[in-house]
């Protein structure tokens, strides 16, 4: 299982600053192990999702092409208190949910 997500949330005048790291590997399938030669397969984030108090605010897709660990920063209107929940999928069918809750 993947490592949690950092999600760093601050609010302020009704806008909440979103932050997150999505602690990923993020292979390509298209890079070769450097000690045998042989490709390592594709691995990475398909599918991710960000909810405020249960409701869904962002849905994203993404694919091979982000680098190891994606970081995402967006904003959304909100208050301090609010809960965020994060959750994404991978290739191999992984999944990850993470929460977090706005500060002032």
């Amino acid at each position: 299982m993947p490592k949690a997500t950092k999600i760093r949330a601050k609010a302020k005048d009704g806008i909440i600053d979103f932050r997150m790291l999505m602690r990923h590997d993020m292979e390509s399938g298209f890079r070769k192990d450097e000690n045998t030669g042989d490709i390592i397969p594709a691995w990475f984030i398909k599918k991710f999702s960000i909810q405020i108090n249960s409701k869904k605010v962002l849905l994203g897709y993404i694919g091979p092409t982000l680098s190891k660990n994606p970081y995402i920063r967006c904003m959304f209107n909100g208050k301090a208190g609010d809960e965020i929940r994060v959750e994404w999928s991978d290739s191999k069918g992984e999944t990850r949910v993470d929460k977090g809750i706005v500060k002032g």
